[in-house]
Order: C-alpha cells, then structure tokens, then sequence
C-alpha cells in the first residue's frame, strides 16, 4: 500500500511541478558528470568548490547552460517518463552528441583555465551516461510501483489470439492498461509455438483449456482481422469449451484507416457467430439504379432504411431523399450521412412525412423527379402490430399503395420493396401486410410497363430494432435471466450491410413483378445462440444439467401470432438469378382491377377500426393466412370491456352490442 501511496503522490503532481523536478534532476546530473569527469583525469576527488590549481566550477556552469536549453529544446520535458521508450532514448542521444560538441568545442578545443582538455570529451559522455539511466531507471520504477499495485488490485488476464501485426499492436496499446494485463500469445503457427514475442511466450491454442487454470485467464482477445468466417467459427468453439470470455478486433476494412488502439476491441458481435464470408459484389449492379439518380428512401431512419441510405450515399446518386416520420430517426440518419460525406456531391434531403400521407409524398415526388424508390417504411414489430393491427395494416398495406400508385403516375423508374420472411404463410398481422403488399406490387407490375416493381425477402438482420440479440447481451449483462418464447424456436439471419447490399443488387436486376428472396443461410435456432452468448462472455448456462450455472434461460411461452419456424419461399420452385444469394420466386396474386377494390374495401374496415372484418379480408388475400389466435387489439379489447361493463349496468342493451360480436 505504501508503494502505491508513493505511485499516486507522484501521479497527482501537478504537470509544472512534475517538470521542475525532472529539471532539477538534469542539472544535478551535470554537476556529478564533472565531479566524477575529474576523479577519472586526476585520480582523486576534486572539491567543487576547491581553491587549488583545479576549478570544476567553470565546468559545471557551462555545462548546465548547455544541457539545460538543448534538452528543453530537444522536448525532454514533454516527455512522460514512466512511458519512456526506445524513441525517448534515441531523442537523449541525440540532443547529448549535440551537447558534447559544443563542451568539447569550449573545454578542448578552446580550453579553460582550471580545467584539464580531456574534461570536454569524459564529461558528455558520462552525462549520456548518467541521463539515459535516469529515464531507464525511472520507467522501471514506476513499472514496479504498478506491478505491485497491480498485484494488489484484482485485474483481467488476457491472452491475445494471433500474434500477427494486430497482436502486437494491440500488446503495446495495453501495457500501461490498469484494468488488464497480457499474460502471453495463442497462434496456430507451429514455429511460433514456445518462441517469445515482446516478452511474452506464444502457446498454442491447444494448451488454452489448461491456461485457463493455471495462469487465471479470464479473456481472450482475438486479434485475427483477416481470417475467414469458418476459421473464426472454429477459434470461437474452442474458446467457449474453455470458458473464458472473448472480446474482437473489427475486420481488416474497418481497422484499415488506423493504427490498433485499445478501443478497437469491442464485444464479440454475434455475427462473428452467425455471419458469413461476404460475396464480392457486382459493382453494375449496385451503381446502375442510383449513380447520378434521384434516389427516395422511405423509413430511412430504420434499421434496413439507414444502412440502405449509408450504401446508396456511397454510390453517388445526385439527390438522395430520406423520408422518415420520426423526427429523431431523420435527424440521426441525416447527421451520420452529412459527416460520413467527404464533400457536396450528393444532395442530402430530409423529409419529415408518412407514406400513408398520399399529398405529402405527392409533393415530395414532384418536387424531385424521382428515378429510385427504395419502400423501407413499416412496421415490423410482430408482437407489437398484432396489438395494433389496424395501424399495421394502414402502414404497410395503405402506405405501399399510396408510394406504388403514385410511382406509377409520376414516372418512377424503379419501386423495390423490402418485404420480409414473415410473410410466407403467415401467421400474424404484420406478416399478412407484407405479404399484401407484395401482391399489390405484383399485381401494378401486370398492368404497367412505365415502373419496374420488385420485392426483396429475407429474414431476420441481426443488430436491428427488436433483434433478440441486442436484448439478450442486456440480459447477460444484469446477471439473466435470459427470456426465450420457446426452445424449439428458429430463425434465419443476415448481417444488415449484407442485407442492403443484396437488395440494391436485387432492385437492379428485377424486370418487373419479381420476388426476390435472399439467400440466409442455414436457420439458427435461438436456444442455442442464447447459449453461445453466455458461454462467450465466460459465464455458464444454469439448467438441470447445471444447476450452479450463472444466467439461467426462462422460457416465457409464444407471443401473438409468433411462429416456430419461418420460410423464405411460397413455392418449392425458386429460381436462380446471375447472383449467387439471390434467387427468384413464382408467386401467385390476384389481377389490380379486383384487388384494387378489395383494398378499398379494407380501408373502409380500418376507418372503421373493424378488426374482425380485417383478418377476415386478410384471410381471403393472402394465400396461407391463417390467424393463431384470438384478436389482441389493445383498442378492440378496450372497447369490449368497456361495452361489457355497461351491459351489466344495464346502461345498453344486449341487442345493441350484438351486430359488433
């Protein structure tokens, strides 16, 4: 305790006072530099202040007017000295061979009464000497204050994965780290194994387990930015049979603009679990609708909306219009984009508006001849539109219609929708307005040449609203438990930037009427990605099996209109595209002059907030509806309650309710 008392008296030293005493240091330095400079000419210790033949005082007088200004001028005092490296000794070096020239030039070439020649050649470098010491001497001090302190104070041990060029910046950003110490090296290169880098040994990933034990590890950094997706899996697995928490470096794009730091280690991301290795994508695919275009995204503050606004910003379109009826969502989206922009190539737009508002977008379309639409505007919360069916409907079903019809009437080139994977035999609200949406594009391709619809499917992207994996990292994080609707449950999931990606790539090559449905991959089932966090951050699953397990997994039961399973695809016959994660698929629709009228029957249902007769029409459009439960409408709910409670005060009569049972 009383060496870190002293660590923290030095340290809390004010930044003037701290360069006083490293002032006064030097100049002492230069003092004992001629004293011993004298005993090794004469033999024998001279007194400084002697009045026989000798006279250091000369000597030390000079020599501190020398050294003194040189250093301050070489930045010796901006240095800070328990950070001393090889550059600060380099920098000592340099400033004493400027230093020796001149006292050599004073005391051997010109020469001084009292002081023998020799004294201009011995002393420079005893004070070379003496002030290298000095900053070796002080940074190992202060090196050992921490050492002790740190033995004291209960720290994380860490091992870095790869001991590559990341590894080794990353081991120099946290040496002077308080919260964590670096034990040693893991790298798969058999030569590397046993071999000592910066002064830690390298083991092999084999011996981690063993570590683990002995040596306390408690995290693993993996500082492998380029490797692919499936080694990464496989370094992941075995770090979570070791039980240990893992912490990454982003990819080598993102880490490409600068140099390692201790804050480019972030929490593994679960698409470091589930991601894939990217495709290289088609560059004339991704310009062809949007370079030098009037591009209009709707929703553009949402979770695909944004990322679709980042990618298209980066593609060079003349005018990109960003609709967005949040205020806030419009203001972030705009802001991230205005600051990402390296110059005013691109005409950025923020437009406050719903896409159910048809005069306001009819505005916002003949202001700017648009030539792109991306449709991103909906509400895709299942749970949260099975409560609130008719604003679902009205968003998703009403708002595409008002966008599609007046594409249609102002000349948009392209319309793409983004729909979603919940819309294949749906079982819910939000999954039969999107699948209705889709068949209104469907059926407005049939009848029109002058706008190419299409529509892009997929599932789950992982980081967006609502995402189960944002909510489960929270819960780990306040000690569980971690809530799961059932353990059977599945789902496919994308990357967002992927997912952009894909469907401007899908947009560009449609015809007109496609559906275009995204290649996920394998479906994941979420018991076992719940168990694949805990078990990454270090900690253990509390079960039967386990029954001293931290974070235990509480299954809650299936929400409103929540399925197990979700497809991708109506049909069993989809169909290859020119791009490898992109297939088409043949669904059937009915022809615009009848679903026109069936939609203006549905907005009439919705004016009137008739939820029953809502899922009923639903029922009759969308192939596959079929509702799993009773009406969850906080409002239809509400009302009934309501009539209930006034039927039993006799308030209204029976027969007056009955019509709306």
């Amino acid at each position: 305790m009383f060496s870190h008392r002293i660590l923290e008296l030095i340290l809390l030293m004010p930044r003037a006072v701290k360069r006083l005493v490293v002032i006064t240091l030097d100049a002492s330095l230069c003092v004992l530099a001629v004293w011993i400079a004298f005993y090794l000419r004469l033999g024998e210790f001279v007194p400084i202040v002697g009045q026989g033949q000798w006279r250091p005082v000369p000597a030390i007088m000079i020599s501190m007017a020398l050294a003194l200004p040189i250093f301050i001028v070489h930045g010796f005092y901006r240095a800070i000295l328990r950070y001393a490296g090889w550059r600060a000794l380099m920098t000592v070096i340099g400033a004493t061979i400027i230093y020796g020239v001149l006292y050599a030039s004073v005391f051997t070439v010109w020469g001084v009464d009292g002081v023998p020649r020799t004294i201009g050649l011995i002393q420079p470098l005893l004070l070379l000497l003496l002030v290298g010491a000095s900053r070796v001497l002080a940074r190992f001090w202060f090196d050992w204050l921490h050492e002790r302190h740190l033995k004291q104070t209960p720290v994380q041990r860490v091992l870095i994965y790869g001991a590559g060029s990341a590894g080794r910046q990353l081991v120099a950003a946290m040496a002077n780290s308080q919260e964590m110490r670096v034990v040693g090296f893991l790298d798969d290169a058999p030569h590397l194994r046993g071999q000592v880098l910066n002064g830690y040994q390298i083991f092999s990933p084999d011996d981690l387990a063993e570590l683990v034990k002995t040596r306390n590890i408690t995290m693993v950094f993996l500082a492998l930015p380029s490797i692919s997706r499936k080694r990464r899996n496989e370094i992941l697995a075995l770090i979570r049979d070791a039980k240990v928490s893992v912490r990454t470096l982003p990819s080598l794009t993102e880490l490409a603009q600068g140099k390692v730091s201790l804050s480019s280690v972030r929490d593994l991301d679960i698409d470091d679990l589930l991601g894939r290795d990217p495709v290289v994508p088609d560059e004339s695919l991704l310009s062809r609708n949007i370079k030098g275009k009037v591009v209009m995204v709707t929703g553009a503050g949402g979770s695909i909306g944004s990322e679709l606004s980042r990618q298209i910003v980066s593609l060079g379109p003349a005018i990109l219009l960003l609709v967005e009826q949040s205020e806030f969502a419009l203001y972030e989206i705009h802001a991230e984009l205005l600051r990402a922009m390296s110059g005013g190539a691109v005409q950025l737009i923020p437009l406050l508006g719903s896409v159910r508002d048809a005069e306001r977008m009819r505005r916002i379309m003949t202001t700017w001849p648009v030539d792109t639409i991306y449709h991103a505007a909906a509400y895709k919360h299942v749970p949260l539109v099975e409560h609130n069916p008719a604003e679902g409907v009205l968003n998703n079903v009403i708002g595409t219609c008002v966008v599609a019809v007046l594409a249609v009437e102002l000349g948009v080139n392209d319309f793409v929708l983004i729909s979603t994977d919940k819309a294949v035999r749906p079982t819910n609200i939000m999954g039969a307005s999107k699948r209705l949406a889709e068949m209104v594009l469907q059926a407005m391709a049939q009848d029109t040449q002058r706008t190419r619809f299409s529509m892009v499917r997929f599932g789950n992207v992982l980081g967006s609203s609502g995402s189960v994996v944002p909510r489960f990292r929270q819960q780990i994080r306040d000690g569980g438990p971690i809530t799961l609707t059932h353990p059977d449950i599945t789902r496919y999931f994308m990357t967002i930037p992927e997912a952009a990606q894909l469907v401007i790539q899908a947009g560009a090559m449609a015809k007109g009427g496609d559906v275009f449905v995204l290649d996920m991959g394998q479906p994941v089932r979420i018991m076992d990605l719940a168990r694949r966090m805990v078990e990454l951050t270090g900690l253990t699953v509390k079960d039967e099996a386990n029954p001293n397990g931290v974070i235990e997994i509480e299954i809650t039961g299936l929400r409103p209109g929540e399925k197990l399973f979700e497809e991708l695809l109506i049909g069993d016959d989809p169909m290859p595209t020119s791009h490898p994660r992109i297939m088409t698929a043949h669904e059937s629709f009915l022809p615009w002059a009848i679903l026109e009228k069936r939609i203006q029957t549905l907005g009439l249902a919705l004016q009137e907030n008739d939820i029953g007769l809502v899922r009923l029409i639903l029922e009759q459009l969308v192939f596959g509806y079929n509702p799993s439960g009773e009406i969850v409408d906080w409002i239809h709910i509400g009302q009934s309650a309501k009539d209930d409670a006034l039927l039993i005060r006799g308030e209204i009569s029976s027969l007056e309710i009955l019509p709306d049972k």
